[in-house]
């Protein structure tokens, strides 16, 4: 009998692990060639997985909830149905899917990784593995890795150098402000998602200085516009929304101001040389930013289909991992569930973020001192205070707030 071998496929270059979600098929059932198989979720999308070959899944040999390096064998499909599965395959097919834990109940406490642990422990299958092997705890040692995380360098300098005895350092309430769960509370772990969502937070706050600031615009001309052009945008197969428009907004920006688009390197200021936006998608499991590369080449309607293609793939977990990577900027949109304006968190290593509120009538005095019921929105953007000055962040919102209240039909 012929045997495939199912591995853990790389998710992108710097991805050294994936935790498998659940299993979509169980051991003895049929699977053809390119049919999901299992589902991952890694630093950087959640995918499912397709199968290599047509044939019977024989077994598993991880369960959903372990993690495990890539291009290691977690399955085996072949030609012909086993009697019966492997004790690994049953067990894995079994159980519900749970989530790799972060926070554990221990009687009437909860032990908990700090983010600073939480960074080092995501550290390489390798580095772990011999921090292991030599007895070390991998948390208490200083990363030069990225977001912190330990390398091998960091571990083989440590075992070289073991750092000196130093006296007890004086005892401090950490847990001053930790809550004691009560036997009626209920305790849920972190899913991979929403522990990678946590640490990418922590660390954008220690990294950059977050200012925002919130300008007011008139959408009534683009209110008009999307209503006029509707019905076209659905005969070419795209439903026309408000985010195209804000986006082509943000280029015009960020082509008068590519300071917005740049990153930090080495005290350096790196100038992107595409305009990548990022859309945050709210999943009912956590939160994905797909990219839209060199936004700045497409037109509007290109935009339209992008919008609504990565968002769709984003829920159906269709993401390839280099449609989560790139990003140059960032467009979220909270004002969907009604926020009127929020302050985003920077998506690394970006240096600003806008954030789009709710659109709503209201009365507004217009400059000839008349009142008129118009569209307004507001927008706020988050930025680097150091190397984007607020100037600079107020000037840039001044240009996408008149490219919109002026927005040029003759993109539509």
């Amino acid at each position: 009998m012929s045997q495939t071998p199912v591995h853990m496929p790389q998710m992108g270059e710097s991805i050294a692990e994936g935790t498998i979600v659940t299993w979509l098929k169980s051991p003895g059932d049929w699977v053809e060639k390119d049919e999901p198989l299992f589902e991952i979720s890694t630093d950087k999308v959640d995918a499912e997985i397709p199968a290599p070959a047509s044939g019977y899944l024989l077994e598993t040999l991880f369960g959903p909830g372990e993690t495990v390096e890539v291009n290691k064998v977690v399955a085996q499909i072949g030609s012909e149905k086993t009697s019966t599965p492997s004790p690994a395959a049953s067990s894995s097919t079994a159980a519900a899917p749970v989530a790799e834990p972060v926070a554990v109940a221990v009687g009437p406490t909860v032990t908990a990784l700090s983010p600073e642990e939480l960074r080092r422990t995501r550290s390489s299958p390798l580095v772990r593995k011999l921090a292991r092997e030599n007895d070390i705890d991998i948390r208490k040692i200083s990363g030069s890795g990225a977001s912190g995380r330990v390398t091998k360098q960091d571990l083989l300098s440590h075992l070289s150098n073991p750092p000196a005895a130093r006296p007890a350092p004086v005892a401090v309430n950490s847990s001053k402000f930790a809550y004691t769960p009560s036997a009626a509370d209920r305790i849920e772990p972190f899913t991979p998602m929403r522990a990678s969502i946590a640490e990418h937070m922590v660390i954008s706050r220690e990294t950059s200085v977050h200012v925002t600031t919130v300008f007011e615009v008139d959408m009534t001309r683009v209110v008009k516009l999307r209503e006029k052009h509707k019905p076209s945008y659905a005969a070419r197969g795209a439903s026309l929304t408000y985010t195209p428009f804000l986006m082509r907004a943000a280029v015009e920006g960020l082509r008068e101001f590519p300071i917005l688009n740049s990153s930090i390197v080495d005290q350096q200021v790196c100038y992107k040389s595409a305009i990548n936006i990022g859309m945050a998608v709210a999943l009912d499991w956590g939160l994905l930013v797909p990219v839209i590369k060199k936004c700045d080449e497409l037109s509007l309607l290109g935009l339209c289909k992008s919008v609504s293609d990565l968002a769709e793939r984003a829920r159906s977990k269709k993401l390839s991992p280099d449609e989560v990577q790139g990003g140059t900027f960032t467009v979220t949109n909270p004002g969907s569930f009604g926020s009127l304006f929020g302050t985003p968190i920077i998506n690394q290593p970006q240096v600003a973020i806008l954030a789009v509120g709710t659109l709503t009538k209201r009365p507004v005095v217009t400059d000839d001192d008349a009142i008129a019921i118009r569209h307004m929105m507001y927008l706020a953007l988050s930025f680097d205070h150091r190397i984007i000055d607020g100037v600079t962040a107020d000037r840039f919102m001044s240009k996408i707030k008149n490219f919109l209240q002026e927005f040029p039909e003759s993109l539509l």
